[in-house]
């Protein structure tokens, strides 16, 4: 903690006499000033019927926002940076909670002296695909994952670098009390005698946990059967060896990791307490592994994609009690596609570190600058081939002169419920979901756009349909370049179906329409928008990440703006 004070205090006083010679320094020969700022607000109106309600922004504070403004500054070989974070009854942490704090979040300075760059403060990296380390930001999850300490880069020729890094990981306003270190060898190889190259890579990283999070981790061993008990590890080691092969249009890239025995909870094993009671979850021990593969082949107009991966035990965390989203030191490459529309996107795959073993299929073929055609599919299952996620998606994109364009398609999916949603004994999700995406242009700067959809649940053994039943989406959006746009669209389960004895305490199965209206206004490189929003709850995921957004209800006011 004094050493992180010590590197405040310098930053601070750095960052005074930044400011007190700026405009000094602004005329300064390459020097750049740049910076953005992200406001969005929430005024909550209550809604039971929705369950948007029951929280403390519902009940009392009736109001939430949520700010990032950076300010970057470049002159001579340096960059520094500074964002100052605000949270006012937030409820991006904890869903079902209120979160109120200020300050800075994120500060950082750079410089390279010839093949040597070194960084001090936050930083963001990624080793490989980021399987065994990827330190990375993503706000609609309020995933912030900097690591807070030194990295160091050298150059030792023009195709390989060594970097090596040590720091603790950032939690919200502070860190996480395990130290982390890491090290990564990247080259490029180029083969003159074909079109063929070579992008090979290791890594490695090790976190060595706090003694206030190994002394609460035994403790709530000690209060296991004598069988599940074991002698957790201070420290934990991971490796990763991967490479790009380029040949022409063929790209294939391979990642192996391990990682050392290292305790993580898992939600599908189940213990016996003390007094005799069976609990699902509970901490394991274990060694890890992953193996992730891509084949592309991109040539004359078409596109193909094949993906493989396999993992198991590999949840790993800058603390064992960290849950969900949080303190996640890692990143597995999702392999599911991102789906965009409102219905398709409803039912997202996130991932299971415990273990999973997936297949995806993209295909894109070009006919002509005017169709285009596409096919994705993915498939993942547990070990024992339990079904988790299954998806086929088919879209076709028409363009007819510059007057209008049409893009559609459908999905066919089967989703888990229970596994990705930990509720027990729901239904599985199997849906169909066709929609449609028609602009067309009035004039140079006027537009109009349609968009429908529509969600088909099967019902099950006992005609019960999953989750909220069938669905209908629409939308129409007028746009008047390059100023304003305005969207209006509705979303309503149109067949809810059967009450299931699982979801009659927590909601009602109704049909009821969630609206949404929005103006956008852009000058230059401000937007600004005011929307009123109900929503219903559901999953948010961002490449395989997920979170559960709650039911909204009410009136939000962004602001976005760049300098």
């Amino acid at each position: 903690m004094k050493i992180q004070k010590l590197f405040f205090s310098i930053f601070v006083t750095c960052g005074i006499l930044l400011a007190a010679n700026i405009f000094s320094f602004a005329q300064t020969d390459g020097a750049r000033i740049s910076g953005n700022l992200e406001l969005n607000s929430n005024f909550f109106i209550r809604d039971t019927s929705i369950n948007a309600a029951n929280t403390p922004q519902y009940d009392r504070q009736l109001y939430g926002a949520d700010a990032y403004l950076n300010l970057n500054y470049s002159n001579k070989g340096f960059d520094v940076g500074l964002r100052f974070d605000m949270f006012q009854n937030s409820f991006l942490l904890n869903p079902t909670g209120s979160y109120t704090a200020q300050g800075i979040g994120n500060w950082y300075v750079k410089k390279k002296i010839n093949k040597l760059g070194i960084t001090g403060g936050y930083f963001y990296d990624i080793i490989g695909s980021g399987i065994i380390f990827r330190a990375y930001e993503s706000r609609a999850l309020a995933i912030d994952q900097a690591l807070y300490g030194l990295r160091l880069t050298y150059d030792l020729t023009a195709s390989w670098q060594l970097k090596a890094f040590t720091g603790r990981q950032k939690k919200q306003f502070g860190t996480y009390e395990s130290n982390m270190r890491g090290f990564a060898a990247d080259g490029f190889v180029r083969f003159d005698s074909a079109n063929v190259t070579l992008a090979p890579g290791f890594g490695a990283v090790s976190r060595t946990l706090d003694d206030n999070s190994m002394n609460n981790l035994v403790a709530t061993l000690n209060t296991y059967r004598k069988e599940d008990i074991f002698i957790p590890k201070y420290s934990t080691y991971a490796f990763s060896v991967y490479n790009t092969l380029t040949a022409g249009p063929f790209s294939w890239y391979v990642e192996g990791a391990y990682k050392t025995e290292d305790t993580f909870n898992s939600p599908l094993e189940e213990r016996t307490t003390v007094s005799g009671d069976t609990v699902v979850g509970r901490f394991v021990q274990d060694a890890g592994t992953v193996f992730y593969t891509s084949l592309s082949y991109s040539a004359k107009g078409l596109g193909v994609t094949l993906e493989a991966k396999r993992t198991e035990h590999f949840d790993f965390r800058a603390r064992p009690q960290a849950q969900g989203i949080q303190g996640l030191v890692h990143y597995l490459p999702p392999m599911t596609r991102v789906n965009t529309y409102r219905l398709p996107a409803r039912y997202s795959a996130n991932i299971q570190f415990e273990g999973e073993k997936a297949l995806q299929l993209d295909v894109r073929y070009r006919f002509s600058k005017k169709l285009t055609v596409a096919l994705n599919a993915s498939n993942i299952a547990l070990f024992n081939n339990d079904e988790l996620y299954r998806e086929v998606f088919t879209e076709f994109y028409y363009k007819y002169k510059r007057k209008w364009t049409l893009t559609a398609g459908a999905q066919y999916q089967e989703y888990n419920q229970d596994i990705y949603q930990g509720k027990p004994g729901v239904p599985f999700v199997t849906s169909f979901t066709p929609y449609f995406d028609f602009l067309y242009k009035i004039e140079r700067k006027k537009a109009i756009r349609f968009e429908g959809q529509f969600m088909h649940v099967d019902e099950d053994k006992k005609h019960i349909k999953a989750d909220y039943g069938n669905w209908a989406f629409g939308l129409l959006e007028y746009t008047m370049a390059p100023h304003w746009t305005f969207t209006v669209s509705d979303m309503y389960n149109i067949a809810p179906g059967k009450l299931s004895p699982e979801n009659a305490v927590t909601r009602k199965k109704e049909k009821i329409h969630y609206p949404r209206f929005d103006i956008y206004y852009t000058h230059r490189t401000n937007r600004f928008s005011i929307s009123y929003v109900k929503q219903v709850e559901g999953i948010v995921c961002s490449g395989g990440i997920c979170r559960l957004e709650p039911a909204f209800n009410g009136v939000k006011v962004s602001v976005n703006s760049s300098f």
